[in-house]
């Protein structure tokens, strides 16, 4: 069965597995993100989990069955979403993720096909996510929804009439940058009051002085509503009714997160069109960064994922 490499590379963690055309992942490993480190020594830490998956492959003697690389990676960046040649094209994605000091217009396409000599594609984290969730997650069969991640930061990736939104750069859906609260908090670099600076797990450490883990339940509360604000403002723009969350935060703040952030939505959105929008748990749980990755690079090879058609994905099948 063919199978490609995923990448996940967060601002906590960064996340190597396998995944193969049915969306089962496999051989997976993973590594403490070294975020004061510099550019090579956070290719170190991918060198040592490429090198720890080809031996687990090796072994098993399913390493020739490997045809890309899917990297989903924090953001911004430039040249996101294209299939990057070794040798044969300059073409591929320049990053600079803004929880990842070390990587400032970094050009990681390149980098991570020195690596692994496969063809690879980078795109944002979040859009691999929900691409991922509309292949074989939460979102299977739906056509219009937004995925988010509520993790160390927050992204976004969103899907309008069966298809992946890029943007002229590749940055669609970066909800983390939506405006929510004018006076709100203001981590450094960040613009006031947006998304991932009230609701990300490194804001709420900050200004709560313990790990999101901790927070009181007035804090995950209060990160639902002002999650479910964004979502029912995009509802409400882009006539879509489903966000599918995953991510350390939306996840691990539980029901008091997802209710609030429910009723919220359901303030918002009063429209016709909008009325009834969702928001619920991803349904590929921890798995879904890397398996959106791996459907990164199935879609880049062109091949058919379920209901989802390289070049214009219909997720509604």
């Amino acid at each position: 069965m063919k199978s490609v490499l995923a990448i996940d590379i967060g601002g906590t963690k960064i996340a190597v597995g396998v995944v193969d055309a049915e969306g089962v992942l496999s051989c997976r490993f993973q590594a403490m993100t070294p975020i004061e480190g510099t550019a090579q020594e956070l290719l170190l830490v991918l060198e040592g989990l490429f090198d720890a998956i080809e031996n687990d492959l090796d072994s098993a003697g399913g390493i020739d069955s490997v045809r890309a690389c899917g990297v989903g990676c924090g953001g911004p960046m430039k040249g996101g979403g294209r299939l990057f040649l070794r040798g044969k094209s300059e073409d591929g994605a320049v990053v600079s993720p803004l929880n990842i000091p070390g990587w400032r217009n970094f050009a990681l396409s390149a980098e991570v096909a020195r690596l692994t000599g496969l063809p690879t594609i980078v795109d944002n984290d979040a859009k691999a996510f929900a691409l991922g969730e509309g292949w074989v997650g939460a979102a299977h069969g739906q056509s219009n929804f937004i995925g988010m991640v509520v993790s160390t930061g927050v992204g976004g990736g969103i899907v309008l009439n069966g298809r992946l939104l890029d943007g002229a750069a590749g940055n669609a859906g970066h909800i983390g940058q939506m405006v929510v609260n004018p006076y709100g908090h203001q981590p450094p670099g960040q613009i006031r009051g947006v998304l991932e600076a009230e609701c990300s797990g490194t804001s709420i450490a900050e200004w709560f002085g313990s790990a999101a883990s901790e927070a009181p339940r007035w804090v995950r509360r209060r990160t639902g509503h002002l999650v479910g604000q964004a979502v029912g403002s995009v509802a409400n723009l882009l006539d879509l009714d489903l966000a599918v969350v995953g991510g350390s935060v939306a996840l691990g703040f539980g029901d008091d997160f997802l209710i609030s952030a429910q009723e919220e939505i359901d303030r918002i959105c009063a429209l016709d069109y909008s009325r009834g929008t969702r928001i619920i748990r991803a349904g590929n749980g921890d798995a879904s960064p890397l398996i959106g990755a791996g459907a990164l690079a199935f879609r880049a090879l062109g091949m058919r994922l379920g209901a989802v058609l390289p070049g214009g994905e219909t997720f509604g099948g």
